[in-house]
């Protein structure tokens, strides 16, 4: 891989992780207001999932800014997202004041699942223990 190209790996996992960190360490900080966010969800075992979503976005975060297991780890994420975007973005179900921010963030999500998708293909590039591990 070129040096262009891995910095355009580097950033782009940057970027990714701009999405995962801050959401993961909101949800630590404000836990039992977003508990009650995931009740008001429905969601079945909301203190766990609670507890699955801070680890995956916070660890999954620190990994792929690192460069470590990115293909995995982005594969992990794309699958969180998903299951994220279902419970949390279903603008379908929305009420109509509300639909069209839904359907943006819904959106959204899914053009970041793409991006974990091509992040999983090409994995973290030369700037990452991933890549430090195949010089040896």
């Amino acid at each position: 891989m070129k040096t262009a190209q891995n910095l355009s790996n580097l950033f782009g996992r940057l970027l990714i992780v701009a999405l995962f960190l801050p959401a993961g360490l909101s949800k630590l900080m404000n836990f039992e207001g977003t508990l009650g966010y995931f009740n008001s969800l429905g969601m079945p075992a909301p203190s766990l999932a609670l507890v699955i979503a801070i680890v995956v976005e916070i660890l999954g975060a620190i990994a792929l800014i690192v460069g470590f297991h990115t293909r995995l780890v982005a594969i992990v994420l794309a699958i969180f997202t998903f299951a994220a975007t279902l419970l949390g973005h279903a603008f379908w179900a929305a009420p109509a004041e509300q639909a069209f921010v839904t359907q943006l963030l819904f959106f959204k999500n899914i053009a970041v699942i793409g991006g974990l998708f091509v992040l999983a293909s090409n994995g973290a590039g030369k700037f990452s223990i991933d890549g430090l591990k195949e010089l040896n």
